[in-house]
Protein backbone atom coordinates (compact mmCIF):
# COMPACT_ATOMS: atom_id res chain seq x y z
CA UNK A 1 0.00 0.00 0.00
CA UNK A 2 2.86 2.22 -0.62
CA UNK A 3 1.93 2.76 -4.37
CA UNK A 4 2.78 6.61 -5.67
CA UNK A 5 -1.40 6.36 -6.72
CA UNK A 6 -2.43 4.81 -3.26
CA UNK A 7 -0.17 8.17 -1.52
CA UNK A 8 -1.61 10.48 -3.78
CA UNK A 9 -5.38 9.55 -2.69
CA UNK A 10 -6.16 11.33 0.29
CA UNK A 11 -9.15 9.42 0.58
CA UNK A 12 -6.60 6.86 1.85
CA UNK A 13 -5.53 8.70 4.85
CA UNK A 14 -7.48 10.27 8.00
CA UNK A 15 -8.99 13.84 7.62
CA UNK A 16 -7.53 15.15 10.86
CA UNK A 17 -4.66 13.35 10.64
CA UNK A 18 -3.45 13.22 7.17
CA UNK A 19 -0.02 11.11 7.89
CA UNK A 20 -1.99 8.58 8.88
CA UNK A 21 -3.67 5.61 6.86
CA UNK A 22 -7.02 4.20 7.40
CA UNK A 23 -9.65 2.55 5.61
CA UNK A 24 -12.26 3.36 7.93
CA UNK A 25 -14.84 5.58 7.00
CA UNK A 26 -17.03 7.68 9.56
CA UNK A 27 -20.47 6.49 9.17
CA UNK A 28 -22.03 10.39 9.42
CA UNK A 29 -19.81 11.97 6.61
CA UNK A 30 -18.01 9.00 5.01
CA UNK A 31 -14.72 10.55 5.90
CA UNK A 32 -11.66 8.67 6.60
CA UNK A 33 -10.60 8.75 10.49
CA UNK A 34 -8.11 6.69 12.15
CA UNK A 35 -8.40 4.89 15.28
CA UNK A 36 -7.80 7.98 17.42
CA UNK A 37 -10.65 9.50 15.60
CA UNK A 38 -12.77 6.40 15.86
CA UNK A 39 -15.71 6.26 18.37
CA UNK A 40 -18.05 3.59 18.17
CA UNK A 41 -21.74 3.92 17.92
CA UNK A 42 -24.72 1.71 17.10
CA UNK A 43 -23.50 1.12 13.86
CA UNK A 44 -20.03 1.65 12.65
CA UNK A 45 -17.49 4.26 14.18
CA UNK A 46 -18.33 8.05 13.97
CA UNK A 47 -15.44 10.86 13.73
CA UNK A 48 -14.74 13.57 16.41
CA UNK A 49 -17.10 16.31 14.71
CA UNK A 50 -20.24 14.20 13.80
CA UNK A 51 -20.02 13.03 17.71
CA UNK A 52 -19.59 16.54 18.10
CA UNK A 53 -23.36 17.37 16.51
CA UNK A 54 -24.53 14.51 18.00
CA UNK A 55 -24.49 15.62 21.33
CA UNK A 56 -25.57 19.27 20.07
CA UNK A 57 -28.96 17.43 18.60
CA UNK A 58 -29.53 15.54 21.96
CA UNK A 59 -33.52 15.83 23.52
CA UNK A 60 -33.32 17.47 26.92
CA UNK A 61 -34.38 13.80 27.83
CA UNK A 62 -31.09 12.08 26.12
CA UNK A 63 -29.23 15.26 28.09
CA UNK A 64 -30.42 13.95 31.52
CA UNK A 65 -30.04 10.10 30.64
CA UNK A 66 -26.26 10.92 30.39
CA UNK A 67 -25.36 12.69 33.43
CA UNK A 68 -27.40 9.91 35.01
CA UNK A 69 -24.92 7.28 33.65
CA UNK A 70 -21.94 9.45 34.73
CA UNK A 71 -21.60 11.76 31.68
CA UNK A 72 -20.92 9.18 29.10
CA UNK A 73 -22.44 9.43 25.60
CA UNK A 74 -24.91 7.49 24.78
CA UNK A 75 -23.42 6.07 21.79
CA UNK A 76 -20.72 4.45 23.49
CA UNK A 77 -23.17 3.51 26.32
CA UNK A 78 -24.39 1.03 24.11
CA UNK A 79 -21.97 -0.47 22.54
CA UNK A 80 -19.12 -1.78 25.26
CA UNK A 81 -17.65 -5.01 24.03
CA UNK A 82 -17.42 -7.10 20.96
CA UNK A 83 -20.10 -9.94 19.92
CA UNK A 84 -22.84 -10.83 22.18
CA UNK A 85 -21.32 -14.46 22.45
CA UNK A 86 -23.54 -15.25 25.81
CA UNK A 87 -26.80 -14.54 23.34
CA UNK A 88 -25.02 -17.14 20.74
CA UNK A 89 -24.33 -19.67 23.15
CA UNK A 90 -27.27 -19.48 24.82
CA UNK A 91 -28.75 -19.88 21.15
CA UNK A 92 -26.82 -22.64 20.60
CA UNK A 93 -27.58 -24.99 22.94
CA UNK A 94 -31.00 -23.81 23.53
CA UNK A 95 -31.88 -24.78 19.71
CA UNK A 96 -29.56 -28.13 20.17
CA UNK A 97 -32.05 -29.15 23.07
CA UNK A 98 -34.71 -28.20 21.46
CA UNK A 99 -33.93 -29.67 18.12
CA UNK A 100 -33.25 -32.99 20.20
CA UNK A 101 -36.79 -32.66 21.75
CA UNK A 102 -38.28 -32.72 18.46
CA UNK A 103 -36.98 -36.07 18.23
CA UNK A 104 -39.83 -39.12 18.57
CA UNK A 105 -38.86 -41.22 21.82
CA UNK A 106 -35.96 -39.34 22.41
CA UNK A 107 -37.71 -35.51 22.51
CA UNK A 108 -40.51 -36.90 25.27
CA UNK A 109 -38.03 -38.25 27.47
CA UNK A 110 -35.21 -34.97 27.49
CA UNK A 111 -38.32 -32.68 27.87
CA UNK A 112 -40.42 -35.21 30.68
CA UNK A 113 -36.29 -35.22 32.23
CA UNK A 114 -35.90 -31.12 32.27
CA UNK A 115 -38.97 -29.33 32.12
CA UNK A 116 -40.40 -27.45 35.10
CA UNK A 117 -43.10 -28.99 37.35
CA UNK A 118 -43.52 -27.52 40.82
CA UNK A 119 -44.26 -31.01 42.88
CA UNK A 120 -40.87 -31.80 42.20
CA UNK A 121 -39.77 -28.90 44.27
CA UNK A 122 -41.40 -30.23 47.84
CA UNK A 123 -41.11 -34.23 47.70
CA UNK A 124 -42.86 -34.33 51.19
CA UNK A 125 -45.88 -33.09 49.58
CA UNK A 126 -45.51 -35.13 46.02
CA UNK A 127 -44.15 -38.12 46.62
CA UNK A 128 -41.21 -36.99 44.01
CA UNK A 129 -38.07 -36.53 43.82
CA UNK A 130 -36.66 -33.29 44.74
CA UNK A 131 -34.79 -32.19 41.39
CA UNK A 132 -34.79 -27.64 42.07
CA UNK A 133 -32.61 -27.63 39.15
CA UNK A 134 -35.91 -28.03 36.73
CA UNK A 135 -36.69 -24.05 37.56
CA UNK A 136 -33.51 -23.39 34.71
CA UNK A 137 -33.26 -25.96 32.48
CA UNK A 138 -37.15 -25.42 31.59
CA UNK A 139 -35.74 -22.40 29.04
CA UNK A 140 -33.44 -25.10 27.40
CA UNK A 141 -36.54 -27.27 25.99
CA UNK A 142 -39.57 -26.51 24.28
CA UNK A 143 -43.12 -27.21 23.02
CA UNK A 144 -42.48 -27.66 19.58
CA UNK A 145 -40.55 -25.97 16.08
CA UNK A 146 -42.83 -22.80 16.35
CA UNK A 147 -42.24 -22.87 20.25
CA UNK A 148 -38.25 -22.97 19.74
CA UNK A 149 -38.40 -20.78 16.67
CA UNK A 150 -40.26 -17.39 18.04
CA UNK A 151 -38.24 -17.58 21.10
CA UNK A 152 -35.24 -17.91 19.34
CA UNK A 153 -35.64 -15.15 17.31
CA UNK A 154 -36.87 -12.82 19.98
CA UNK A 155 -33.38 -14.31 21.69
CA UNK A 156 -31.10 -13.10 18.98
CA UNK A 157 -32.84 -9.74 18.18
CA UNK A 158 -32.86 -8.16 21.71
CA UNK A 159 -29.63 -10.32 22.78
CA UNK A 160 -27.52 -8.10 20.20
CA UNK A 161 -28.85 -5.01 21.67
CA UNK A 162 -28.79 -5.62 25.24
CA UNK A 163 -25.76 -7.65 25.47
CA UNK A 164 -23.21 -4.90 24.08
CA UNK A 165 -25.31 -2.63 26.92
CA UNK A 166 -25.08 -4.88 29.70
CA UNK A 167 -21.80 -6.85 29.51
CA UNK A 168 -21.78 -10.52 28.72
CA UNK A 169 -21.91 -11.63 32.73
CA UNK A 170 -24.99 -9.09 33.41
CA UNK A 171 -26.91 -10.46 30.74
CA UNK A 172 -26.38 -13.68 31.23
CA UNK A 173 -27.66 -13.12 35.18
CA UNK A 174 -30.83 -11.26 33.27
CA UNK A 175 -31.44 -13.98 31.47
CA UNK A 176 -30.95 -16.45 34.21
CA UNK A 177 -32.75 -14.96 37.01
CA UNK A 178 -35.77 -13.85 34.90
CA UNK A 179 -35.94 -17.23 33.81
CA UNK A 180 -36.08 -17.99 37.43
CA UNK A 181 -38.92 -15.64 38.15
CA UNK A 182 -41.04 -17.08 34.86
CA UNK A 183 -40.50 -20.40 36.74
CA UNK A 184 -41.32 -19.11 40.61
CA UNK A 185 -44.92 -17.48 39.32
CA UNK A 186 -45.77 -20.54 37.65
CA UNK A 187 -45.37 -22.28 40.96
CA UNK A 188 -47.32 -20.10 42.89
CA UNK A 189 -50.14 -19.47 40.20
CA UNK A 190 -50.14 -22.79 38.50
CA UNK A 191 -48.12 -25.35 40.76
CA UNK A 192 -49.78 -28.25 39.01
CA UNK A 193 -48.99 -26.70 35.50
CA UNK A 194 -45.77 -28.46 33.62
CA UNK A 195 -44.06 -25.55 31.45
CA UNK A 196 -41.02 -25.43 28.91
CA UNK A 197 -39.62 -22.59 27.10
CA UNK A 198 -37.77 -19.86 27.38
CA UNK A 199 -40.42 -17.28 27.69
CA UNK A 200 -40.19 -16.07 30.57
CA UNK A 201 -36.38 -14.90 30.08
CA UNK A 202 -37.83 -13.54 27.03
CA UNK A 203 -40.29 -11.20 28.66
CA UNK A 204 -36.92 -10.76 31.17
CA UNK A 205 -35.22 -9.38 28.64
CA UNK A 206 -38.05 -7.27 27.18
CA UNK A 207 -39.04 -5.37 30.39
CA UNK A 208 -34.57 -4.94 30.86
CA UNK A 209 -34.85 -3.34 27.76
CA UNK A 210 -37.69 -0.96 28.41
CA UNK A 211 -36.36 -0.10 31.70
CA UNK A 212 -32.71 0.80 30.38
CA UNK A 213 -33.99 2.16 27.11
CA UNK A 214 -36.08 4.63 29.28
CA UNK A 215 -33.26 5.89 31.53
CA UNK A 216 -31.02 6.59 28.66
CA UNK A 217 -33.61 8.71 27.19
CA UNK A 218 -34.77 6.32 24.37
CA UNK A 219 -38.43 6.10 22.78
CA UNK A 220 -39.73 2.96 24.15
CA UNK A 221 -43.50 3.08 23.10
CA UNK A 222 -42.88 0.73 20.42
CA UNK A 223 -41.55 -1.86 22.73
CA UNK A 224 -44.13 -1.07 25.07
CA UNK A 225 -46.34 -2.27 22.89
CA UNK A 226 -45.00 -5.21 22.06
CA UNK A 227 -44.61 -6.37 25.43
CA UNK A 228 -48.51 -5.72 26.16
CA UNK A 229 -49.54 -7.23 22.91
CA UNK A 230 -47.38 -10.51 23.79
CA UNK A 231 -48.51 -10.56 27.08
CA UNK A 232 -51.90 -10.45 25.44
CA UNK A 233 -51.66 -12.92 23.82
CA UNK A 234 -50.71 -15.22 26.04
CA UNK A 235 -53.09 -14.47 28.87
CA UNK A 236 -55.56 -15.45 26.05
CA UNK A 237 -54.13 -18.96 24.80
CA UNK A 238 -54.88 -21.44 26.93
CA UNK A 239 -51.95 -23.31 25.35
CA UNK A 240 -49.33 -20.61 26.85
CA UNK A 241 -47.95 -19.70 30.33
CA UNK A 242 -48.79 -16.24 31.02
CA UNK A 243 -47.73 -16.89 34.82
CA UNK A 244 -44.03 -17.50 33.48
CA UNK A 245 -44.34 -14.36 31.22
CA UNK A 246 -45.53 -11.93 34.22
CA UNK A 247 -42.64 -13.57 36.06
CA UNK A 248 -40.23 -12.88 33.71
CA UNK A 249 -41.12 -9.89 32.86
CA UNK A 250 -41.25 -8.68 36.47
CA UNK A 251 -38.21 -10.28 37.70
CA UNK A 252 -36.21 -8.56 34.82
CA UNK A 253 -37.62 -5.23 34.89
CA UNK A 254 -36.13 -5.77 39.10
CA UNK A 255 -32.82 -6.96 37.19
CA UNK A 256 -32.86 -3.91 35.35
CA UNK A 257 -33.46 -1.28 38.12
CA UNK A 258 -30.96 -2.75 40.13
CA UNK A 259 -28.16 -2.71 37.28
CA UNK A 260 -29.41 0.78 36.44
CA UNK A 261 -29.43 2.35 40.24
CA UNK A 262 -25.82 0.54 40.68
CA UNK A 263 -24.15 1.54 37.17
CA UNK A 264 -20.84 3.28 38.70
CA UNK A 265 -17.85 0.77 38.88
CA UNK A 266 -17.64 2.15 42.59
CA UNK A 267 -20.90 0.55 43.38
CA UNK A 268 -20.09 -2.96 41.54
CA UNK A 269 -20.33 -4.72 45.12
CA UNK A 270 -23.72 -3.52 45.97
CA UNK A 271 -24.85 -4.16 42.34
CA UNK A 272 -23.43 -7.75 43.29
CA UNK A 273 -25.40 -8.15 46.32
CA UNK A 274 -28.64 -6.48 45.18
CA UNK A 275 -29.18 -9.02 41.90
CA UNK A 276 -28.18 -12.40 45.01
CA UNK A 277 -30.38 -10.41 47.10
CA UNK A 278 -33.22 -11.24 44.38
CA UNK A 279 -31.89 -14.58 43.51
CA UNK A 280 -32.33 -15.57 47.42
CA UNK A 281 -35.86 -13.71 47.70
CA UNK A 282 -37.18 -16.14 44.77
CA UNK A 283 -35.91 -19.07 45.92
CA UNK A 284 -37.15 -18.06 49.56
CA UNK A 285 -40.78 -17.75 48.34
CA UNK A 286 -41.16 -20.33 45.76
CA UNK A 287 -39.89 -22.70 49.07
CA UNK A 288 -43.00 -21.78 51.00
CA UNK A 289 -45.27 -19.77 49.28
CA UNK A 290 -46.34 -22.68 46.87
CA UNK A 291 -46.45 -25.21 49.62
CA UNK A 292 -48.57 -22.87 51.65
CA UNK A 293 -51.44 -22.48 48.73
CA UNK A 294 -51.32 -26.34 47.96
CA UNK A 295 -51.85 -26.99 51.19
CA UNK A 296 -54.75 -24.75 51.67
Amino acid sequence: MSTPEFASNRDNFCYRHPDRQSFVLCQRCLRTICGECQTPAAVGVICPECMKNERKNRTPAQKRAERRWGGRNTAMAVTRSGKPVVTYALLAVTSLLGLIGLIPGIGEQLNSQLAFYAPYLYPSLSLLSFEPWRLLTALFVHGGFIHLALNMLALWMIGQSLEPMLGRARFLALYLISGLGGSVMVAILAPLTATVGASGAIFGMMAALLIIGRHIGANVTGLLVILGVNFAFGLFNPGISWQAHLGGAIVGALVALIIVATKRREQRIWQILGLAGLTVALLVIVAFVPPLIILS
